[in-house]
This record gives C-alpha cells, structure tokens and sequence, in this order.
C-alpha cells in the first residue's frame, strides 16, 4: 500500500479525467492521496475535492509564489478551511528564491503566519523550499515547527543532515530521482532513514520514467518507490510499509 502525500488534482489537466485518474491509483496500490492548494482558489478546490472521495485527502495553503498578492482575509479564509473534517495539513506553503514571484520579505511574512496557524490548529505543514536553505532553517528553528515535511527536497547534503538533526521533519522525494544523472539524488535518498522518508508524484509535475513526457498522476508513484528502494537496498514492500506508516504519523490518514 502506497500513500501519494503531494498530488495538484485540481489542476485542470485532470479535470476531463478526474474520477478514472483517482480509480487508477486504488488499481495501484495507493490508497490515499493527499490533494495540495497553493492559494485560496486552490485550495478550495482541494477540499472539495476531498469531500468527494474517500480516498482523498486535502492540504490548505498559500505559496510563496502566489503570496504577494495574498490578503489577510485570504489568510483567515485559508484556516477556516484547515478546520474542514478532511484537511490534514496547512500546505503548501514555504519560500522559493528561485522564481521570485514575491520578494523576500512577503514570503517570510506569509511562511511565518502560516507556521504560526498550524501550530494553533495542530496541523503538520507541507513545506515548498527552493534555493532559501539558509533561511528555511533559520525560520524553523526560530518558530519552533514542530511537524512537517520537506516537500521534493532540494539541497545539500549539509542542509539534510541540519533539516534531520535540527527538526522532527519528514522528507520527500518525486519522480525526478528515476531520471539519469541523479546521483545527487541517491546520496540524499540514502542517508534518510526508512523512518523519516514519505513517498509523493506531485502531479501533474515531475512525472517518472517510464512515463516522462506524460501527465504525472499518483499511479505513478510505485516508479518513485521502487527506485527508492533500491537505491536504499530494501525490499519495495518494507519501503511501503514504512512510508505508509510515517504518513499516518505524520497527518493522521487512516491505514
């Protein structure tokens, strides 16, 4: 059994198909996906979304791209939703220096308001962080985070190592660790332990060989698994159970 933790099925690319696309993945193995809003439209939609299936799950958050034109009842609309029977996380959420669709400033801001509302709502956070290692870790530590994951973890292995040292945070891999020329990858992959590893597509994005070149969709994600796997010498199924498992720790999906 597979937990798909990261999934946009709002997007408009799964809006011919939705109902096949979430069928597909029970036919595979992943019997929850958690569906990400990265504003308040989307993450509307998430919610919506899963009321309407019982395999899904929902996250509700503003990113650090979409937080400059944000407003504060923006913000307080976005933990109404939180308080929703299905949402299990405030996400996707963090700081992107990379597009710098919102200055520095404002996607602190906006992260730290976001932070402060998991925590009052005792929530985990799904975290965006691009190119901001220094700061990420900084405004961690600083409001004192205590659950969360560290979505398509990007960086140094010196950034891991301080991220598992430093927090209680989960990380996250995509489809990108099947491409060629990762092994990058593979030496952040195998210094995680089975224990504090979770398993996600992020569709419609990043989608793994075989399929590259197609739609992602959470079917996909036994590609992803299986090259963790190897890549950390265990047997698919141990990995499964235990990314399983840190799933339910983490956002309180049923198992």
């Amino acid at each position: 059994m597979f937990i798909d933790t990261h999934a946009h099925l709002d997007f408009e690319s799964f809006d011919d198909d939705r109902d096949a696309v979430i069928q597909r993945a029970i036919e595979n193995e992943v019997d929850y996906i958690i569906t990400i809003g990265t504003n308040l439209e989307t993450s509307k939609k998430s919610v919506k979304i899963a009321d309407n299936y019982a395999a899904i799950y929902a996250a509700v958050g503003i990113h650090p791209s979409d937080c400059s034109g944000a407003e504060e009842k923006d913000f307080n609309e976005i933990k109404s939703l939180a308080t929703a029977e299905k949402v299990v996380a405030i996400g996707e959420i963090g700081l992107d220096y990379y597009r710098m669709y919102s200055d520095k400033p404002t996607q602190i801001e906006a992260f730290k308001n976001q932070l402060n509302m998991a925590a009052k709502l005792n929530l985990p956070v799904i975290v965006h962080n691009r190119e901001a290692h220094d700061d990420m870790l900084e405004i961690l530590l600083e409001e004192k985070t205590a659950m969360g994951v560290m979505h398509s973890f990007s960086g140094s292995m010196d950034f891991l190592k301080a991220i598992l040292e430093k927090t209680n945070f989960f990380i996250s891999f995509t489809g990108g660790v099947t491409f060629k020329n990762t092994r990058g990858a593979e030496e952040l992959i195998a210094h995680v332990p089975l224990e504090r590893l979770l398993l996600e597509t992020d569709s419609p994005f990043i989608t793994p060989v075989p399929h590259r070149g197609k739609r992602n969709e959470p079917a996909f994600i036994l590609h992803t698994a299986r090259k963790i796997a190897e890549i950390k010498g265990v047997p698919l199924k141990e990995l499964a159970d235990a990314t399983t498992e840190n799933a339910h720790q983490l956002f309180m999906v049923n198992v």
